[in-house]
């Protein structure tokens, strides 16, 4: 199509003037080329979209046109009807390129769709509008057809002259019309837009003003070689290019980039890196980072891939890493190995056929990386994370009870305490040192690995020595979870108790183990002095926080001074 663009107007041309050609002619000739280049380049690039398909029609009109002209002004008196008529054909064309150029090229900008369904009528009064005009120019036997020696051989005279000509005439003038409407609706989408969507915008009103400038001066101005004409016949077939020309290569237009390759400045035109080069690019960084840095990476290159306001990355064990701010539903999700990817909406336009292909073809390798890196960490940091696990379980775990015990050691000598709770903290003690020694062979607190975390929380806090109640979702006493999360949620709770005891003077604590919405809940609050959050520094609770996100969860502190202190930590759990 753009083929038949550019060599319809070069012969058109040629025809037109003979060889040598007159500069205006090679200006002609050079403005009919960009557009047929700009079809090209986003229909090669961005075959599922309409908006390159609409720009070679209008080009193959306006060269096709150019061609038809071109037979008419160098036929000879008394050519063969079929060439006349076929010139004919070809020279009416003008008319639907004018219409294309007005209506639909700024209608369609930039992603090929309406801007909402409410222009559906105003694209059919158009068409019809348009073809009305086609038929106008084709069947009269004025217009373009004066300047041949052989005239109209499809003209129409005597009464339906008239008709065709009032046909013509209201189709031009309605397209003309609508194309103003079109003008409108582009400087009221400008104000509203965003920052990338109105530099665009800007571009394209700025175009189609400046072709339907061009066109009143041209209607207005017809003497060969005025200035004013030929400002107006550049403005109606450049202006448009021009502005998508900009928007292609200023702006990334459809995700369209331009660049330079190499020192010999060679341009590239490229829409988005393939599925090789992303992780050709990943890759350092893949094998020397965390596996929740890797997830963080993944879903920032999967967003950047495809433009899309955020992406989020979900492994089957729930562990789950989002980049950018996740709003709005999913306007994508394929699976990837054993989870998935989710893409949000895009920042312009809807995901295109080849958005899901790049997505699925992305997926599978995603997948096998984020597998292969997280093994390949595993095996060479296995004794390394054994040993963290041991000590963080030890400082998380039996350090907090000891802490506890020596506060519940303050609180007997402070009240004198008598046989009963000297034995409750010397049980408490023993209790202790044997956890210590599980832990330090690397084993869970044993109520923890026998009994399952309900039962575990409830021991922990039956030792302590101050009121404390657990509330426990009736399910759960029975359910069990994998040890990272069992542990996780434990000693979460046992930072939490120790530091109220520590800190805070708390009187009374209260735990509840909730779940809900996929989320496995515990929250710890106390009565003690409380603090404000925003100054006070939480050492404690940054392991555990860290701990937390690697299983995709979190953990939150709410507190004031004098208010006591309320932490909430949860873990995502799947059936």
């Amino acid at each position: 199509m753009a083929l038949v663009a550019v060599l319809g107007a070069v012969a058109g041309s040629v025809l037109e003037t003979g060889l040598p050609m007159p500069p205006t002619q090679w200006a002609f000739v050079a403005l009919v080329l960009v557009l047929p280049a700009l079809g090209w380049l986003v229909a090669h690039r961005r075959p599922g979209n309409l908006y390159g398909w609409l720009l070679l029609a209008t080009a193959d009109c306006l060269g096709l046109g150019a061609l038809g002209v071109g037979i008419l002004v160098s036929a000879e008196p008394g050519q063969s009807t079929p060439l006349a008529v076929l010139a004919a054909l070809l020279a009416s064309l003008f008319a639907p390129f004018y219409g294309l150029s007005w209506v639909f090229i700024p209608l369609f900008f930039p992603d090929g769709r309406l801007p909402s369904p409410r222009w559906r009528v105003a694209a059919w009064i158009a068409a019809v509008a348009i073809t009305a005009h086609w038929l106008g120019v084709l069947l009269l036997p004025d217009q373009v057809y004066v300047i041949s020696p052989v005239g109209n051989p499809l003209g129409i005279t005597g009464p339906g002259e008239l008709v065709v000509a009032g046909m013509g005439g209201l189709g031009q003038l309605t397209t003309f019309v609508v194309a103003l409407v079109v003008l409108g609706s582009l400087l009221a989408r400008l104000r509203r837009g965003s920052g990338p969507e109105r530099r665009r915008l800007r571009w394209m009103a700025a175009g189609l003003a400046a072709t339907l400038g061009g066109f009143l001066l041209t209607s207005f101005f017809l003497v060969a070689g005025s200035r004013a004409l030929w400002l107006g016949l550049v403005s109606m077939l450049g202006a448009l290019p021009a502005a998508i020309a900009v928007a292609v290569f200023r702006h990334n237009l459809l995700d369209i980039r331009v660049g330079i390759r190499g020192s010999r400045f060679f341009l590239v035109f490229d829409v988005r890196p393939t599925v090789d080069e992303l992780l050709s690019e990943m890759a350092p960084g893949l094998e020397e980072a965390e596996p929740g840095e890797q997830l963080g990476r993944l879903a920032g290159a999967v967003r950047t891939a495809l433009d899309a306001r955020w992406a989020a990355v979900t492994l089957a064990d729930g562990t789950r890493v989002v980049a950018g701010a996740e709003e709005g539903e999913p306007g994508l999700t394929v699976p990837a190995g054993q989870g998935h990817i989710a893409c949000g909406p895009r920042d312009e336009g809807r995901f295109t056929a080849d958005d899901r292909r790049l997505l699925r073809a992305l997926a599978v390798p995603v997948g096998l990386a984020i597998q292969s890196a997280g093994l390949a960490a595993r095996l060479v940091n296995a004794q390394e994370a054994e040993r963290r696990r041991i000590e963080r379980n030890i400082h998380d775990g039996a350090q907090q009870q000891i802490v506890a015990l020596i506060a519940g050691l303050e609180v007997a000598r402070a009240t004198g305490g008598g046989p009963e709770m000297l034995a409750l903290l010397r049980d408490q003690a023993r209790q202790t040192l044997d956890d210590l020694r599980e832990l330090a062979a690397g084993i869970h607190p044993s109520v923890l690995s026998q009994g399952g975390l309900a039962e575990a929380l409830e021991e922990r806090c039956s030792r302590l020595p101050v009121a404390s109640t657990v509330n426990v979702d009736p399910g759960l006493r029975v359910r069990r979870f994998s040890d990272e999360i069992e542990g996780a949620v434990y000693f979460t709770v046992s930072e939490a108790i120790a530091n109220a005891l520590k800190h805070a003077g708390a009187s009374a604590l209260d735990v509840r183990l909730t779940l809900s919405g996929g989320r496995l809940q515990v929250t710890v609050a106390d009565d003690g002095a409380g603090f404000d959050p925003g100054t006070a520094v939480r050492r404690g609770l940054v392991a555990l926080t860290d701990r937390l996100a690697a299983l995709g969860g979190g953990l939150d502190v709410a507190s004031a001074e004098g208010e006591g202190t309320t932490v909430r930590a949860w873990v995502p759990v799947h059936d």
